[in-house]
């Protein structure tokens, strides 16, 4: 599959003759569905009107060993344990190493004496602290839906035949193909050679009713049994995966409608990253998209979570983007050091969880930015944190590299 898993393994055994696409295709016309491990009935009650509200349907599994069965044989977006019943954390696990829901949203229902990094250490992206309100049920889930909608979005395929040009980036000859299918990690080509399509690639393309050429880095994902492979695009610019997810929303009848982008407050930027204050963060190794505006300035900027705090905030690293854009950011940074009352507008979107090939996208913080120093720093607690970003603002040696405070 272009740039993602395989489903669960009923599907996997499926051959290309488009049952399995059939397959995909009816599961995005379902509705999202959590999967909620819990015994306490008022967090049920709380938890399944706040979900309801959220048109979000829910299974609810009274023991582990049904919420195990359950994970094996069908694919959920989000899976929900409160982690005061039996076997919580064999479920998370279990979540995780299971083909079909590995990139499920995992959120851990705890009690307000248990520690962030104990939740996250079972494998939540997304922490609901005891007792649960719906106020805050409703904020928590909002977001955690925003980043199921991603993750089905990714998954999403247009079956589609175009002609490819393969520019091999390691010396190899130029090949010419034909995809089967094409999402927004990837596509799936008709290779000539088998096993030839390994290494790395610049695939040139250009969308149907499009005159823009798509040039996009990639590398092998899969190999078939026959002449089929799947290539897994990589450090794609905002522009490029814009254009993409606008042809393939077009293109496909199934595409569902994403919730509107976030709007949150900046209060520092760097050349490297920002921190945003928002109510329901996002999880961190979360890919979002931000879009910074100011005056007549408009940039549209990749980046992952690095530092998340539960109804507070959290520290996104930009991408390792092209020179442009860091000019773009640096353009932008010196507008609002310029000018201590201008007010920027900041919204974010999630684009989905790690995978495990965004190392080289997101490569450890650059030890020169103080921001992003913070980012990489372990702090006991939020407070710790909070207070070394503000000591930092009033740094000489901050302020030269950019770090920049949003007066509201």
């Amino acid at each position: 599959m272009p740039g993602g898993d395989l489903p669960c393994p009923a599907m996997a055994r499926l051959d290309g003759s488009g049952v399995l696409a059939r397959v995909r295709r009816q599961e995005l016309l379902m509705g999202l569905k959590g999967l909620l491990l819990c015994s306490d009935e008022k967090i049920v009650r709380v938890v399944r009107r706040t979900l309801g509200d959220l048109d979000i349907s829910v299974e609810l599994c009274a023991d582990a060993g049904t919420a195990l069965r359950k994970l094996t044989r069908q694919r959920y977006e989000a899976i929900i344990v409160d982690c005061a019943d039996d076997g919580c954390s064999e479920v998370l696990r279990s979540a995780r190493s299971a083909p079909c829901n590995k990139q499920a949203v995992a959120v851990a229902i705890v009690d307000a004496t248990v520690g962030l990094k104990e939740a996250f250490k079972l494998g939540a992206h997304f922490v609901l602290y005891k007792p649960v309100s719906s106020e805050r049920a409703k904020s928590s889930f909002r977001a955690a839906r925003a980043l199921m909608k991603s993750e089905r979005r990714r998954n999403m395929r247009v079956s589609v035949e175009l002609p490819v040009v393969m520019r091999n980036l390691e010396g190899g000859a130029n090949v010419k193909v034909t995809t089967t299918d094409l999402s927004e990690g990837g596509m799936a080509v008709n290779f000539p050679k088998r096993g030839g399509a390994s290494g790395r690639w610049q695939i040139v393309f250009t969308l149907p009713g499009s005159s823009a050429l798509m040039e996009l880095p990639a590398e092998l994902a899969w190999q078939g049994t026959g002449s089929q492979a799947g290539l897994r695009f990589q450090h794609i610019s905002p522009e490029a995966t814009l254009r993409l997810r606008e042809w393939l929303k077009q293109n496909s009848p199934d595409a569902e409608q994403d919730d509107p982008p976030i709007r949150c407050q900046l209060t520092d930027l760097s050349l490297g990253g920002c921190y945003l204050e928002i109510p329901s963060p996002f999880p961190v190794a979360s890919l979002v998209t931000l879009s910074m505006r100011a005056a007549e300035m408009e940039i549209r900027v990749q980046g992952m979570v690095r530092v998340m705090h539960p109804d507070s905030g959290m520290g996104v690293e930009f991408a390792q983007a092209t020179a442009e854009h860091r000019a773009a950011i640096e353009k932008f940074l010196v507008a609002l050091s310029q000018n201590r009352t201008l007010l920027p507008e900041l919204f974010v979107e999630p684009e989905g969880l790690t995978s495990e090939h965004a190392g080289d996208k997101f490569p450890l913080a650059d030890s020169e930015d103080p921001l992003l120093q913070l980012f990489a720093a372990e702090f006991p607690n939020g407070d710790a944190f909070h207070e070394a970003l503000r000591k930092q603002r009033g740094t000489p040696g901050g302020a030269a590299v950019g770090a920049h405070r949003a007066h509201a």
